[in-house]
Formats: structure tokens, sequence, C-alpha cells
């Protein structure tokens, strides 16, 4: 009777199946989460229409019809005794199956305990069948289950949130005031700044109120822009900010907006915004109150925004690699720039004289930024080329690109080279055209720099822009493969003692930095493997929390790392893990794959999984990062150690923490 049981429940399935494929299923679930006691339970739970029986767990072989939970391979392990039912069950004598079966009528909850010492995610299917009518009718539900350890559940002790933080603010606010002040000598602002000041000073009854016109007029720039950096904090927050500054396809928005202003201040076209906004503002600032002033600042900040939103593209992108004020802190320095010779002009109104006729050079300057802005725009799509390893830029096609674009600037400044906007360069006594000093000192910069880049089309390190280029590891040809008549060979006790690195070694050699290769470092890629070969080698395990696009990464390596004295330290003390936090393109194996409360997503790739541990574990979310550990994953410092080009401190670091090491094997 049993296989003839089996049979007929299998066609009730096929048959009902077309009927039902498009129906709203009777049946609802809700998923939820219980944790008590360290414990953590799954609940499943059925809501059930009035006139449907949904049939109970399938216990023994002879239950037919039935429903069943059926977990993900991956998932068993986590499981923890067999899967328990609670409800109003009934039971009745089935015509069609002749047989007891036992159903739910109302709603019905089905508990699964797991074990939650590893952060994980549970998947698996509901395969349910109900009875509505006359007919039997078979239907799956998914579901996902995220699950994190408790507090308490083992885990490596976090330090202290990281210190750097007010270090990376300083450098995006001087930064940014960098930025303000090349926005200054844009076509759109450098000559507002004449008329405008001019029209505080007649427009004012005596001096002090033009003065405090043209103060309250800087003020609300600076307010203006400040705001905006706001906004774009209160939007992305820190965490999205960090991960955007990484993100393969937020460094090709990056690339596509720096192409399209770069050609624009080439003269391809103009960009600007729409003519209704500025018309708006121009209308409110004929007010004769302090808001009039305020809207006439506004007016300046759309009007110019063709020349300071290329200006301002990069800030923005330094800021997203700060915290949460980086944005914040950006706009405002980014502003202070802008607004300051609005002020000062007004208090020394005499000085307006000594600026230049808005002309020809400025142009110049304009079309120098779109070169320079076709060269970030590379750096971008370079970021998003490592960090799926398509191999579209390696190195010496990036150099390649660069000495190019440098090299028409050169010819360019030199005259030698017109776009669509440019004049006539001076005519000097005997009516010949002529280049001034400063025009050639920048000339001669250029073509120095041009010059610079050649060798490293045949692997030659380029240490003053390495922090820019692709990695060594994707040059295809490397006339200093042989080895560095220069380097420092020091005899490496990591390559005697400690295990060598296996797990990801070939597909992360292409991101090695050049310093690793230059020195031959024995440097790790996976924690679990790095802190073995710790152990066994008796030496403190250093964690650096790096990344592919990282700039200050590449300079602390090429600034510090590089150092005889720290290397010595590096290759003979410690035991070194690279854990790149964008790395995109190695998945993890599905049984390894886990819910992150901290990054709000599913880890997925080695990148998100250190990206985790770095969030998780560390407290801290910038890079570069290095923490120390030794064999039982305590801390050997109290808290990290940031960006930061001080040889000293970092050699004083290292010896910290070799001496803690030491102390604590006593």
């Amino acid at each position: 009777m049993k296989p003839l049981r089996v049979l007929v429940c299998f066609l009730l399935c096929l048959t009902a199946l077309p009927n039902f494929a498009q129906e709203r299923s009777p049946i609802q679930f809700k998923y939820d989460k219980l944790q008590k006691d360290g414990a953590v339970t799954l609940s499943l739970k059925a809501l059930i229409q009035p006139g449907v029986k949904l049939y109970s767990i399938q216990k023994t072989s002879e239950d037919a019809p039935y429903s069943s939970v059926n977990f993900d391979s991956t998932a068993t392990k986590y499981l923890q005794d067999s899967i328990e039912e609670e409800g109003k069950a009934q039971t009745e004598t089935d015509t069609t199956f002749h047989a007891q079966v036992k159903y739910y009528t109302d709603s019905v909850v089905w508990l699964q305990k797991v074990n939650a010492a590893d952060s994980t995610v549970l998947k698996g299917t509901i395969s349910y069948m109900y009875k509505k009518g006359d007919e039997y009718i078979p239907q799956q539900a998914p579901f996902k289950f995220y699950i994190k350890p408790p507090a308490g559940i083992a885990g490596i002790s976090a330090p202290a949130q990281a210190t750097n933080i007010k270090h990376s603010l300083w450098i995006i606010f001087f930064s940014a005031f960098g930025s303000g002040l090349v926005a200054l000598f844009t076509p759109c602002i450098f000559s507002m700044i004449p008329v405008t000041v001019s029209f505080f000073t007649k427009r004012s009854k005596t001096r002090s109120q033009g003065i405090k016109n043209a103060f309250i007029y800087s003020l609300s720039i600076i307010v203006i822009f400040t705001l905006v950096g706001f906004l774009v904090s209160l939007i992305f927050g820190p965490a999205a900010l960090n991960n955007l500054a990484t993100n393969w396809i937020a460094n090709l928005v990056f690339f596509a907006l720096f192409f399209i202003f770069g050609i624009s201040f080439l003269g391809a076209f103009e960009i600007t915004l729409p003519a209704s906004w500025s018309t708006q503002a121009d209308t409110k600032a004929g007010m004769h109150n302090i808001a009039g002033i305020f809207f006439m600042a506004l007016t300046l900040v759309i009007v110019s925004f063709s020349c300071t939103g290329p200006v301002i593209g990069p800030l923005l992108v330094l800021a997203f690699n700060g915290s949460f004020y980086g944005p914040l802190i950006g706009m405002l320095g980014f502003s202070i720039a802008l607004a300051l010779p609005f002020a000062l002009f007004a208090l020394f109104p005499g000085m307006l004289n000594v600026l230049g006729r808005s002309g020809g050079w400025l142009n110049a300057v304009k079309v120098t930024l779109g070169f320079i802005e076709l060269a970030l725009a590379l750096k971008f799509l370079s970021n998003a080329d490592l960090s799926k390893g398509w191999r579209l830029l390696d190195r010496e096609v990036f150099l390649s690109l660069w000495i190019v674009i440098f090299a028409l600037l050169g010819f360019y400044l030199l005259g030698k080279l017109k776009f669509h906007h440019d004049t006539e360069l001076p005519a000097n006594d005997s009516g010949l055209p002529f280049i001034s000093i400063p025009r050639l000192m920048f000339v001669i910069v250029v073509f120095t720099f041009v010059v610079y880049m050649v060798p490293g089309l045949w692997g030659a390190p380029l240490k003053a822009i390495s922090a820019f280029v692709p990695p060594m590891g994707t040059q295809d040809f490397n006339a200093s493969a042989g080895g560095n008549v220069n380097a420092v060979n020091y005899p490496s006790a990591q390559n005697s003692s400690t295990p060598h690195p296996v797990k990801y070694v070939e597909r992360m050699k292409i991101y090695e930095p050049e310093v690793v290769t230059k020195y031959g470092m024995q440097i790790y890629y996976d924690y679990k493997e790095a802190l073995a070969a710790a152990v066994a080698a008796h030496k403190p395990l250093m964690l650096d929390f790096t990344g592919i696009n990282c700039v200050n990464c590449r300079k602390m390596e090429g600034q510090v790392w590089s150092n005889p004295e720290v290397m010595k330290r590096l290759k003979e003390d410690f035991v070194i893990v690279s854990l790149y936090v964008d790395v995109q393109n190695i998945d993890l194996p599905e049984g390894e794959q886990y819910f992150s409360k901290a990054l709000n997503k599913q880890v997925e790739t080695l990148g998100d999984l250190n990206a985790d541990r770095q969030v998780t574990y560390f407290k801290a979310n910038t890079q570069p990062f290095y923490f120390f550990l030794n064999g039982n994953e305590q801390k050997l410092v109290e808290d990290g150690y940031g960006y930061d080009p001080s040889v000293e401190k970092f050699i004083g670091l290292l010896d910290n923490v070799k001496h803690r090491y030491e102390q604590k094997k006593l």
C-alpha cells in the first residue's frame, strides 16, 4: 500500500501544478529568530486562510501527504536536534490516501535550533502541501536566515576605535583648501571677483557697510558649500562613503564624470545647469537685505558649476576615504578658500588693480585642468579594472597614456596645440609670439614629469607616483625583474622557519606593491593561514588592512616599509598578512559565506571578508591600518596604527610590539 500512496501523491502534485502556478498561495510564512541564553532558534510560522488544510511535517515514511523543511547542504552542520512543530493539530482519515493524516487549519510554527558559534547565512526551502476543496496542492517557499553569534561567543578581542580620524580630517581639509585655491583661477570664478567686490563697494553707502556686505557674501558661500558636504554625509553615511571609494561601479561613474569634465575643459562643449535655476536665484538676489546677498552667493555657486564641479569631484572622492565628517570638512575647506578673495579685496579694494584681466591665460588654466582631469579619469578606470581583474589598464598601458596626456599638455603650454577658445600668444616687440617665463617654468615641469615616467615602461619603480599607477604585478615586461643591485637583502628568518603562503597567492600576486617584490618579502593573504604561520614561527602577526586602490597604502609601503631599518624588522621579526578590503573578483566558498551586520550585506568575496573583519573586530574602516596579535589572537598594542609616514614612529611601533610579544611569552 505504501508505494501506491507515494505514487498517488506524486501524480496529484504533477496534475495540480499547472492550475495553481499563477495563484497566490493561501499559506503565508513569517520568519523570525529567537535568542535566549546564547542559543538561537529559527522560527518559521505558517498562517493559513480559512477553508485550507496545511499538512504536518513528515515524521515517518508512512506519512502522506506531508510538508517538510529542507536546509541547504552547507547549513546542516549548524542544525541541532530535529525540527519541532507547535500548533493545534487535527487528524482525520483521508479517503484518497487511505491513511490517517495530520493537518492544521489556523497556524503552525516550525522551530529549528542552530549552533550560533559562527556568523553565517542559513538557506533552505519549505516544501508544503495543502488541501483546498478537493484539490491537493504542493508549493515551495524559500527562506534565508542571517546568523550572528551573540555577544560573548568566541572571537577576536576588539581594540578601541582607530585614532587616525583626526589626522585624516586635517588632510582632507587642507587638500580641499588647495582645491578651492585652484578653483579661484578658473574663468567662472576669477572674472567674478572684481565685478562682485566693486558691486558691493558702489552699492554700499559707507566703506564699513561694503565690507560688511562682502563678508556676508563670503560667509554665504561657505554656508552653501558646507551644506552640500553635510547633505552628502547625511545621505551616504561613513561606511557607504568608504565603500563607494573602492566600489568598481562607483569608480566607473567617476571615470565617466572626469572624462566628460575633462573634454569639456578642453572646449568640446559647455556644461551648464538649467537656466531657470540661475534665473530664479538671480531674481532673489535683488533683495536689499541679507537674504538678497545670500542668493547672490547662490547665483555664483550655480553659474560657476561648470568650473567648480570638476574641482569638487576629486575633493568628494578624497572625502569618501575619511570618516562621517569627511565631506563636511572637505567642503568647508574648499568654500573658505573660494570665499577668501571676496573678503580680502573688500578690506583692501585697491588690491583689485593687481588682478590681471580675464583672457587667454585663464583659458590656458582651464585647458590645463582638462588634461589633468583626463589623467585622473584614467586613475578611476584603473581602480575598477584592478578590482574586477579585467587587465585592461596594466601598468605599462596606464603609463603610456599618462605619458601621452602630459606630453600633449607640454606642447599645449608651448603654444603648439590650439583649442576652440584659445587666443594667440602675446607678441613681443618684434611682433613674434612668445611665452612668458612662468609659463616656460610650467612647461619644464611637465616635460620633466614625462621623461621621469618613461623608464617605468621597462619596470622602473617610479616611487614618486607609485601610489597612482597600477601595481608592478600587472606589468608584462620588467627589465629589472632579475634583481635590484641597490636593494638591501636581509636574511629573512621567515623563509626558514615559517610555512610559505599558499591560499590566494596566485590570484593576489598581481596586486603586490613594488616594495614586496623588490625586497623578497613573504606576504600572506588569508588570515587563518597567517595566524597558523605566526604560531609555528613564534612571531607576532601583523595585520595589514589595505586596498588595491588605496593611495595612502602605497605611500606607506613606498616611503616607510622600504626604509632599510623598517624592512629589516618586518622580514625578521613579523609574519605579515595583507588583508585587501576591496578585492571583489575572488569569491568565497559557499560554506564560508555569511551575513555581516556591520556591513549590512552578505559576505561573498575575499574583500567583503576582510572589510567585515576590520570593522567588526577592530572598529576601523580606513586603510592603511595595522594591528598586531599574538598566537592567541590577543592584541599587542592597545590601538592600531593608521597612515603616518614617519619612519621613526613606525620603527618605534615595531620595536614596542616585539617587546610586548616577548613579554607575553614569558
